[in-house]
């Protein structure tokens, strides 16, 4: 496990569900935590209550579909830190599950907006921080229904579940991460998702109205593993809190 010392992450949405958990189980480890959340009153009762139980804790406003908003996050960052350890890109936007055949550009580029263009705009922003770190990594907030390996196996429930938005978005940012990973050798970027594949689970969340199987807790357990891991930890790879995930 990483050096826990002054070590600092960025966790975009982190206001609430697998964000809020994440940055609550990182700030029990000592960690500075910049908590970025687009409402920015919700931001504040979110950080509020994590310093309550003594946790190191900056509200960042931060709407990852906004340069303005990205640039103005780095900025207010930039005034605490010299560096960042881990970035969490987490904020995510799951659409309105429209039907293929009833599905519009529109549609489709307003998740990709915050779940394709947002982590990329964020790490953009970010780069120079983080690659002043010791061991730099980031963590992207995918989904199994992002792999083709689970939506086109007929036992997996995600495989009826007829969209296009939500899960071509998380495709793209599989391959962005792995991109990233093979470009900058010196900062770990890999990818989760918050769920049991094998076993068919995933995490209660917002998303998906609670009905989920396992506790935010449980859905954070790969985040955390990846948001720790050494400097001789791997990158480019896609876990969930079993172990790895094919593609």
């Amino acid at each position: 496990m990483a050096n826990s010392e002054q070590t600092s992450v960025l966790i975009t949405g982190g206001n609430k569900g697998l964000g809020f958990e994440a940055a609550r189980r990182l700030g029990e480890l000592g960690w500075t935590i910049f908590l970025g959340s687009r409402d920015e009153g919700r931001g504040r009762a979110a950080a509020d209550k994590l310093t309550d139980n003594g946790a190191n804790v900056v509200m960042v406003p931060l709407d990852v579909t906004s340069d303005e908003s990205v640039a103005n996050a780095q900025r207010l960052v930039r005034k605490h830190t010299d560096r960042l350890d881990v970035l969490i890109n987490n904020a995510g936007a799951s659409g309105r599950a429209i039907a293929p055949a009833d599905a519009t550009a529109e549609e489709i580029h307003s998740v990709y907006d915050t779940n394709v263009y947002g982590p990329i705009r964020v790490t953009h922003a970010f780069l120079p921080l983080l690659q002043a770190a010791d061991n730099p990594r980031v963590v992207m907030v995918s989904s199994a229904v992002g792999t083709f390996a689970v939506v086109t196996d007929p036992d997996q429930p995600a495989s009826r579940i007829h969209e296009l938005a939500y899960s071509s978005s998380k495709t793209a940012l599989n391959m962005i991460t792995v991109r990233y990973a093979q470009a900058l050798p010196n900062i770990k970027f890999n990818m989760m998702t918050p769920g049991e594949v094998a076993n068919h689970k995933f995490t209660a969340t917002d998303m998906n109205n609670h009905t989920g199987q396992l506790t935010v807790t449980e859905g954070t357990d790969p985040i955390v593993k990846l948001a720790t891991i050494d400097a001789d930890g791997p990158t480019g790879i896609f876990l969930d809190r079993l172990g790895p995930v094919a593609w």
